[in-house]
């Protein structure tokens, strides 16, 4: 299968980007990080149609699987993921037959923080937009990070993650 990583941190060598990594490797997936590309906020107007959000999607639709990866941040994903999600509306307005490919993906969401679960506000926001997309969403991998992330640490829970996706 061809898998994409889609990393979307402040940090591009913080603990959701090392887990991402270790997931990439794993699954010998291409990696992007948001943090490198211009995406621009959602507008209206579209006057934002030449950044990097739709040479990115044409990326994801090549995929078979795309593993989404945020920090949580305030119990929700990070501004660089909502800001690539709320593009989206690009899909269902001017770009619908790109967006139409879409429909089926299979995705899943690998996210650190510092919590003792994942919060369940964090993983309603990609339930719903799985559904309300017809994405096939796969339950997420949290791993909590007080610290620095540690592989050995989680090794478990990411081999348990790797063998229900690949």
């Amino acid at each position: 299968m061809n898998f994409l990583v889609v990393i979307a941190s402040s940090r591009s060598d913080g603990n959701t980007a090392k887990l991402s990594h270790v997931i990439a490797d794993s699954l010998q997936a291409q990696t992007v990080d948001l943090q490198k590309l211009s995406i621009s906020y959602f507008d209206y107007e579209n006057r934002n149609k030449s950044d990097d959000f739709i040479p990115l999607i044409e990326r994801i639709v090549s995929s078979d699987f795309v593993v989404f990866a945020t920090p949580v941040y305030w119990y929700s994903m990070s501004a660089q993921m909502k800001t690539f999600f709320d593009r989206i509306t690009d899909l269902l307005t001017v770009n619908r037959e790109l967006g139409r490919k879409l429909r089926g993906m299979p995705i899943s969401v690998v996210a650190t923080g510092t919590d003792a679960e994942l919060p369940s506000s964090f993983k309603s926001q990609f339930e719903l937009i799985s559904g309300y997309l017809g994405l096939v969403y796969h339950e997420p991998l949290y791993c909590c990070c007080p610290d620095e992330f540690s592989l050995q640490q989680h090794q478990q829970a990411i081999q348990g993650y790797l063998n229900k996706i690949a």
